[in-house]
């Protein structure tokens, strides 16, 4: 199959990109390298350096493609707040040119990553896909309106689409040099360097951390899985477990062999307590189910990081 990646050169795009390959599908990567890089592509990929927010990148991507992963956004809760207009052209009018593009291009489906953040918290979870949504920074409104986009694109033109609510992935190639790095790959880096380890708010509030293989596996079921099953909709993706911020530094510093002095700061604006999935409409649509334990998953990421 003919398959394009957006944002292939990042974290999870790349990761998938691997997996693609792995099983003999032809790829092509768009992506702008302002935060991905082509060191994560091995040597020869069809690279198209471009933004989302881009049509005519994106149309010229899009040329001969049978299905699209749409994982190219701008991420963080916290750089949405610094910078809303930049998470708006990126993520909601990226999306909107995808999903333009793709349907103009006579793509079958769509894939479109989207975010647990959407909920804006649970106050009983595990959360349902039919909860209340009431996302609570920038980057959460952004990808709620991508869903939106991705079930209009779906019962107008029938285009194939598919949202994916991604809770709070780890592993290889997520990296920790930036102020908006994720909470996993900081601390690993804190706790290898011998560093106090930066903990927001105390430390209690909980997420469903889904290793990065186990992202990957989700969305080629959900380009496997039939149209009349999932076309339109969206999907939880995760194990459906949850773990506190500070019971993560406890498993990692097990691990790593390490105690690390905490230092409390403000909790960061935009994060919300508790995030758990209910996880049963993707194994019920699709019959996927995550496979990694969270303490593996943990192993797997240090192990890559010591490699480096």
């Amino acid at each position: 199959m003919h398959i394009l990646v957006t944002g292939g050169a990042g974290f999870i795009g790349s990761n998938l990109v691997d997996a693609l390959l792995a099983r003999g599908d032809t790829v092509r990567v768009l992506d702008d390298l302002s935060t991905g890089h082509a060191e994560n592509l091995p040597a020869g990929t069809d690279l198209v350096v471009g933004s989302v927010a881009d049509p005519d990148a994106v149309s010229a991507a899009m040329a001969g493609v049978e299905a699209v992963f749409h994982e190219g956004a701008r991420g963080s809760v916290a750089r949405s707040v610094a910078d809303p207009l930049t998470t708006d052209t990126m993520n909601t009018h990226g999306t909107l040119t995808v999903l333009h593009c793709a349907q103009r291009a006579g793509v079958r489906r769509v894939i479109y990553a989207s975010s647990s953040s959407v909920y804006g918290g649970a106050t009983a979870p595990p959360t349902p896909e039919t909860a209340p949504l009431v996302p609570r920074s920038p980057y959460a409104v952004s990808k709620l309106a991508g869903e939106v986009y991705c079930r209009v694109f779906a019962e107008l033109h029938g285009l194939e689409t598919v949202s994916l609510r991604y809770f709070n992935v780890f592993g290889p190639r997520q990296r920790p040099d930036s102020q908006y790095a994720a909470v996993i790959p900081l601390f690993i880096d804190a706790l290898r360097a011998g560093r106090a380890v930066e903990v927001h708010g105390d430390g209690l509030q909980s997420r469903d951390f889904t290793y990065v293989s186990d992202v990957v596996a989700g969305n080629l079921a959900a380009l496997a899985a039939p149209a009349e099953a999932v076309s339109g909709k969206v999907f939880n993706l995760a194990p459906g477990t949850t773990q506190s911020l500070l019971g993560l530094l406890g498993h990692l510093e097990t691990i790593i062999g390490v105690t690390a002095e905490r230092n409390h700061v403000d909790p960061r604006a935009g994060d919300v307590r508790l995030s758990q999935a209910d996880n049963r409409l993707m194994a019920e649509a699709m019959g996927f189910h995550c496979e990694v334990p969270f303490e593996e998953g943990l192993r797997r990421t240090v192990e890559w990081f010591a490699a480096r």
